[in-house]
């Protein structure tokens, strides 16, 4: 029996869950994790301090085109297969080291043409969302709406290499956000996902600033997946993150006339995995 045993359960851990009817009961809570590791790749992203300020090409002449490391955390608490609460933490941080090829004005700061400069981005952000499952009843079917608000956590800055010349930049602030995500589940137990956050601000009360800045955000993902064994998923996820904010909100960082013009385009490239903690009790 013990050289059985072993193999049996095995083959248990690793053979596919089950598809589960339309109607089976569903736990009344479920509770998921759920991470991800990959890369990120810029696809534009320009900086602007001070309206007398250089646009800066963070791609073109910041040392973005290349690949940085990617990665996600959230977890996600489900209520009778229709109340869906998510918790998600984005660390985001840029490092580069390039040489201007020509002169950049940084909110009234002049780094000369041939000038050895570290730049950092940094914008780590933190999401709470709610959705509702408009198909609850379906174990294999998901159509969710709902709303998200954002904490965004930024760190902008431009250091020549020497150290004699810095700008810096910190914003903490909330942003609210829609939300959508629909799943489809195969009968083979393949599934696709599709979510999304995004929101268009045009003025103060909508983007979580001081004054009238224009703000906009997309955070936009699709992924494919599996179960490998039970109480578990893996996935890839094709992610597109944009967003940016203009307009000029006076803050005790800024030296000159606190005018700020930020917009980026992002794609990623992820695996992840997926833990049903529940299910494993």
């Amino acid at each position: 029996m013990s050289r059985l045993t072993a193999p049996a359960l095995v083959l248990f851990l690793l053979a596919p869950a089950p598809a589960r009817a339309i109607d089976d009961a569903q736990p009344f809570v479920q509770v998921r994790a759920l991470a991800e590791l990959g890369f990120l790749s810029p696809l534009s992203h320009t900086i602007q301090f001070g309206k007398q300020g250089s646009t800066f090409d963070y791609v073109d002449e910041g040392g973005q085109d290349n690949l940085f490391l990617f990665g996600r955390l959230s977890a996600e608490l489900e209520l009778n297969a229709r109340h869906t609460v998510v918790l998600l933490y984005q660390p985001l941080e840029i490092r580069s080291e390039v040489r201007l090829r020509r002169d950049v004005v940084v909110d009234e700061e002049r780094f000369a043409s041939g000038t050895p400069l570290d730049l950092r981005y940094f914008f780590d952000f933190y999401r709470l969302s709610y959705m509702y499952d408009l198909f609850g009843a379906s174990a294999r079917h998901e159509l969710s709406l709902g709303g998200s608000l954002q904490i965004r956590n930024a760190a902008i800055s431009f250091t020549s290499a020497d150290g004699k010349a810095r700008r810096a930049f910190t914003n903490i602030g909330p942003v609210p956000l829609l939300k959508a995500r629909g799943r489809y589940t195969f009968d083979c137990d393949v599934w696709l996902e599709g979510e999304v956050d995004f929101i268009y601000a045009p003025v103060k009360y909508f983007n979580g600033g001081s004054s009238d800045v224009e703000g906009a955000l997309v955070d936009l993902s699709l992924r494919a997946g599996l179960p490998v064994f039970r109480a578990s998923n893996v996935f890839l996820n094709l992610r597109y993150l944009a967003g940016g904010a203009e307009g000029t909100s006076p803050d005790d960082n800024t030296v000159g006339d606190g005018f700020t013009a930020n917009w980026l385009h992002f794609l990623t490239l992820s695996v992840g995995g997926q833990l049903d903690l529940v299910d494993l009790f």
